[in-house]
């Protein structure tokens, strides 16, 4: 892992971020210490309906009208409409 100094990091942001896109990890460093990684971001993964179908396969749930009355019908004290 590369390490980087804060100055080098404002001054080629751009550079290290496609760097980091790429799957680069590098240690960015304040006054020679560690203060933090800089790598590439978790992709959000989506999935298709056919996918998770299974998690909304079966019977409905049969108490769920008497718990949707306990739920609180407000919202930061405003009703819901």
């Amino acid at each position: 892992m590369d390490r980087i100094g804060l100055r080098e990091l404002r001054q080629h942001a751009s550079e290290l971020v496609r760097r980091a896109e790429e799957g680069e990890e590098l240690l960015v460093t304040v006054a020679g210490r560690p203060a933090a990684v800089l790598g590439p971001a978790t992709p959000t993964c989506w999935r298709t309906h056919a996918e998770i179908a299974d998690v909304f396969a079966g019977p409905p749930d049969p108490a769920w009208d008497a718990d949707r009355e306990r739920v609180d019908q407000t919202l930061g004290g405003t009703p819901l409409r």
